[in-house]
């Protein structure tokens, strides 16, 4: 599967790069994301360590290192911030990640700590990344990261969302849009039902994310919603009961899995 341009208008697109090969990541795909307006690139999560390689080369397809102005970080965990010890050696730019994360970074090896932006709780109404560039950063806190962060672009109208909306697909499902959602709730539910924190959770980000113009919902792991199905994944969240609303004594969770 070769890179897919979500959006792509004069001046402005939403690239999803791919650096999987069949069989890999336990079926599991992570999804790294390029917003580009005219010269200047944003990346979000960037990548595990064993697959950045990869995912340089297929940036390079639009643009060099050099015209990376901001990394965006949804949340800490290793598949999104494996590689970025090397991303800081080929890039210059300011890398955003929740304030509560900054102090445990330095965990990872990392040792130029200057160029992370800690992120306030409520997010930031404007990250201006270039002349005319501007992205906005929304919180999405305990979903399932108690720090993690949305970035919404509205030139596109697309929601990156982390991990919400995330899928897990099995090897023979390769498909890049969810136009039917009934039929892909059963590649997330258990994924949302375990990992989100509450239903309080949920309800507060849709209510975060209640104004926003929103065609396409972009998650961290999986395919990508769009039309109809955006709508649908809203509304089965508004609902769902995940996290402590199900956690019993003993660390049991109804319902999980074999």
């Amino acid at each position: 599967m070769r890179n897919i341009q979500v959006y792509d208008k004069p001046g402005h697109r939403f690239v999803l790069l791919n650096e999987s090969e069949p069989g890999e990541e336990d079926g599991i795909r992570s999804n790294q994301f390029l917003i580009m307006h005219g010269d200047a690139g944003v990346l979000q999560d960037p990548d595990g360590f064993g697959v950045m390689p990869r995912v340089l080369a297929e940036m390079l397809r639009y643009l060099p290192p050099v015209q990376v102005h901001g990394i965006v970080l949804s949340h800490q965990h290793p598949d999104i911030v494996g590689g970025l010890s090397t991303w800081m050696e080929v890039t210059q730019c300011p890398i955003n990640v929740s304030a509560i994360w900054m102090r445990f970074l330095p965990h990872y090896g990392f040792k130029e700590m200057s160029r992370f932006v800690g992120v306030p709780d409520q997010g930031l109404p404007q990250l201006a990344v270039a002349p005319g560039f501007n992205l906005q950063i929304l919180p999405a806190h305990f979903l399932h990261s108690e720090g993690q962060i949305n970035v919404y672009d509205a030139a596109s109208s697309i929601l990156f969302s982390g991990d919400m909306g995330a899928a897990m697909l099995p090897l023979d499902k390769n498909y890049i849009y969810v136009d039917d959602f009934q039929s892909h709730v059963p590649f997330i539910a258990w994924f949302h039902r375990r990992y989100m924190g509450s239903n309080k959770a949920i309800r507060i980000w849709l209510q975060t994310i209640s104004g926003l113009e929103i065609d396409m919902i972009a998650p961290q792991h999986g395919p990508i919603y769009r039309g109809q199905a955006v709508r649908d994944l809203l509304a089965w969240l508004r609902d769902l009961t995940c996290g402590t609303d199900i956690m019993q004594a003993g660390g049991y969770f109804p319902g999980e899995p074999a």
